[in-house]
């Protein structure tokens, strides 16, 4: 049994709500609505809890997170920790002189999505009039407001080609940092992967522009390339691996180990209150179903990378495999590899045949339309 350690990260997911609706989103097609959300005072004795556990970074997401009132709040109650604080937000819809209180506070850090290097692009992945500019107008406050700045870019069909346009974005804006996120397939994504996949000519396409802005930019921009899992060789480690340093937690209070592990259906997650963070890390089985090397089946039991990969997505095998402790169809290992060339081949054949058909955006009221397109 690999030593288990404390956690290092937590994302916290405060809230569902948001004003975009982008069909790449990673949150569960079933949104918790306002009223199901942790109050105040739970989400600050749940910090604490987790600063006691050995938590020193927490990434506050959503959902869009501005859209909690008490935001303030739970920054200054991380910040009085000493726990570094990351605002993962749309960047729409904030108030004038929030960025700065936020700074105030304590905030650490601002991490900016872009749906689209181009105002265009970004208004119809998502499906919100005017959002570019309003995007624009964050990152310069946050600057303004002494405050580090990430460019987030999630990647697919619709936006790869923009890939330098997002570093000269990037540059434009004064961040330290730019992460070409391309699309992880859980949630929303799941559902319109076949609009969102990319063909692998424009991925490898991308590797080269970022491999090449990397050695030029040293010093100026760090640039985070996210591989997409369906055109690689290796999986990469979910969350540093399952339960291994990292955990998350959803609006209502619902303790996972990376947040598509709902859809798992034979685990049962426990919420904070029913026990302590402490005890739900140490002891959740869910959490320890796939913790460690222990669980693996072969080829991944006796793989040489069974400690750099741990084994892969739990979920991408639930979703692909119909068995989350099966082998990463992501891995060249898995003999269900062949697996994703063809969901690539799939995803292609119906973008030709469904070119103009819109996405099926984030929101609620739309489930008989996801299920027929995950059916």
């Amino acid at each position: 049994m690999t030593e288990l350690l404390p956690p290092i990260g937590m994302l916290a997911e405060l809230t569902h709500r948001c004003p975009l609706q982008c069909p790449y989103c990673s949150n569960p097609t079933e949104l918790l609505k306002a009223n199901r959300e942790l109050d105040t005072e739970t989400w600050l004795y749940l910090f604490r809890q987790a600063a006691d556990l050995g938590v020193l970074q927490v990434h506050l997401s959503g959902g869009e997170p501005t859209l909690r009132r008490d935001l303030e709040q739970l920054v200054a109650g991380l910040a009085a920790r000493g726990v570094y604080t990351n605002l993962i937000t749309a960047g729409v819809g904030i108030a004038e002189g929030r960025i700065e209180a936020l700074a105030e506070a304590g905030l650490d850090h601002l991490q900016l999505s872009f749906q689209g290097a181009k105002p265009a692009t970004t208004e119809l992945v998502s499906n919100h009039a005017g959002s570019h500019e309003k995007k624009l107008e964050t990152a310069r406050r946050a600057r303004a407001a002494g405050l580090p700045l990430t460019v987030n870019a999630p990647i697919h069909r619709h936006n790869i080609e923009e890939v330098p346009a997002f570093i000269e974005l990037a540059l434009s804006l004064g961040a330290e940092r730019l992460e070409i996120a391309n699309v992880q397939y859980s949630g929303w994504a799941l559902v319109n992967r076949d609009t969102l996949m990319p063909d692998r000519a424009a991925v490898d396409r991308q590797a080269e522009i970022v491999e090449e802005a990397r050695e030029k930019l040293i010093g100026i921009l760090n640039i985070d390339l996210v591989t997409p899992d369906y055109f690689a060789t290796y999986p990469k480690p979910c969350m540093g691996g399952w339960a291994r340093d990292a955990f998350m937690v959803a609006p209502d209070g619902t303790v996972l180990p990376c947040h598509a592990a709902a859809s798992i259906p034979h685990l049962t997650f426990e919420k904070f209150g029913e026990r302590t963070l402490a005890e739900i890390w140490r002891d959740s089985p869910a959490f320890n179903s796939f913790r460690g090397t222990d669980w693996m089946q072969n080829p991944c039991k006796s793989c040489e990378r069974r400690e750099i990969d741990w084994g892969g997505c739990r979920c991408q095998a639930m979703a692909i495999a119909g068995d989350a402790a099966a082998t990463d169809p992501a891995c060249a290992k898995s003999p269900l590899h062949a697996r994703m060339a063809r969901l690539i081949g799939e995803a292609q054949a119906s973008a030709r045949v469904r070119r103009d058909e819109p996405f099926v955006y984030r929101r609620i009221g739309a489930a008989a339309r996801r299920r027929e397109l995950v059916e």
